[in-house]
C-alpha cells in the first residue's frame, strides 16, 4: 500500500509538472510581447528575450499614434464590425443547417451533409482569385460584404455543431414543443440555441479569432485607408527594411490582442460549464 501510495503521489507530481510547464510555454510569448512593447528596437535586437519591461512604452505610443495608417481607434472597429458579422452568420447560420440535419428526416439529408463534408476538404486559397473576380463583378469590393456573408456557409462549425446535437439533442423537446404549438423557428431559436450554449462558445472563440487575425482577404479586398482592420494597420507599421520600429509593431500587436482575450475569458465559463454538464451521468 505504501508503494502504491507513493507511486501516486509520484504520477500526480509529474502530471502537475508537465501540466504547469505546458502552461508557462503557452503564455510565454504573450509575456515577451507585452515587454517588447516597453522596449527599443535597438533594446529588441541586442536581447531578443527579456525579462523585465524597459520605459519606451510612450516612445512606441508616440510612433504609432503619428502614423498616418495606424488609428487604434478605427482599426477596433472595422475589426469589431468584420468578426462580430462573420460571428453571427457563421454560428446562427451553422446551426441552423445542423439543427435541419439532425432534426428532420428528409431525403437528401445524407447526401447533402456529405456534400458539406468534400467542400470541407477544399483549401480556401484555391477558390481566391473566383471568388474576387465574383466580388468585382457584384461590386463589392473595398465592402465588408466579401469578408462577412461568406461566413453564411461554414462546413466545419456545421459539421461540429451536428456532432454535438447527435450528443446532446432530444427530439422528445422538440416534439413537445411542437404539441404546445410552437413553430419551427421558435423552437429553435428559444429551445434549440440555448441547450448548444458551449458549442456556441466554442466555436464563437475560434471564428472571432480567425476573423480578427485575417489578413490576406481583407488586404486583397480593402483598399480605403478608414476601411482598414487591425491586422492590416499592424502589418503598415513595418515600414522598410531600414525604418522598421520593432517596439512599435509589438505595441500594435499587443493592443490587437486585447479583444481575443476578452472574448476567450467570457466565454471560457460556459465551456467549462458544457464540460462538467456532459460529464454528469443520468
Amino acid at each position: 500500500m505504501e508503494h502504491k501510495s507513493i507511486g501516486s503521489r509520484f504520477f500526480k507530481a509529474l502530471v502537475y509538472t508537465v501540466c504547469i510547464t505546458l502552461g508557462l510555454m503557452s503564455v510565454y510569448p504573450f509575456f515577451v510581447m507585452f515587454l517588447n512593447a516597453t522596449r527599443s528596437s535597438n533594446e529588441i535586437r541586442v536581447q531578443a528575450v527579456p525579462f523585465l519591461p524597459s520605459s519606451f512604452l510612450q516612445l512606441n505610443m508616440d510612433i504609432i499614434t503619428k502614423s498616418k495608417q495606424f488609428n487604434p481607434m478605427l482599426g477596433f472597429r472595422n475589426s469589431l464590425i468584420v468578426a462580430g458579422g462573420t460571428v453571427f452568420c457563421s454560428i446562427y447560420f451553422s446551426c441552423l443547417t445542423a439543427y435541419a440535419l439532425t432534426a428532420y428526416n428528409w431525403k437528401m439529408r445524407q447526401p447533402f451533409f456529405t456534400f458539406i463534408m468534400a467542400v470541407m476538404m477544399i483549401p480556401g486559397q484555391i477558390v481566391t482569385i473566383g471568388f474576387y473576380s465574383m466580388m468585382w463583378q457584384l461590386g463589392f469590393i473595398d465592402s465588408y460584404l466579401p469578408l462577412i456573408l461568406p461566413a453564411v456557409a461554414s462546413p466545419t462549425i456545421v459539421f461540429f455543431m451536428r456532432q454535438y446535437l447527435l450528443a446532446t439533442f432530444s427530439l422528445d423537446i422538440v416534439n413537445s414543443a411542437r404539441i404546445d404549438g410552437a413553430g419551427e423557428f421558435s423552437i429553435f431559436n428559444r429551445i434549440v440555441l440555448p441547450m448548444m450554449k458551449p458549442a456556441i462558445a466554442t466555436q464563437t472563440i475560434f471564428v472571432f479569432v480567425g476573423s480578427w487575425n485575417a489578413l490576406f482577404l481583407p488586404r486583397v479586398l480593402l483598399s480605403t485607408d478608414s476601411k482598414f482592420t487591425m491586422p492590416i494597420m499592424v502589418s503598415l507599421l513595418r515600414g522598410n527594411i531600414y525604418a522598421t520600429e520593432f517596439g512599435a509593431i509589438y505595441l500594435g500587436i499587443s493592443m490587437s490582442v486585447i479583444p481575443i482575450f476578452i472574448v476567450y475569458f467570457t466565454l471560457s465559463k460556459y465551456i467549462i460549464s458544457g464540460i462538467q454538464l456532459g460529464g454528469v451521468k443520468e
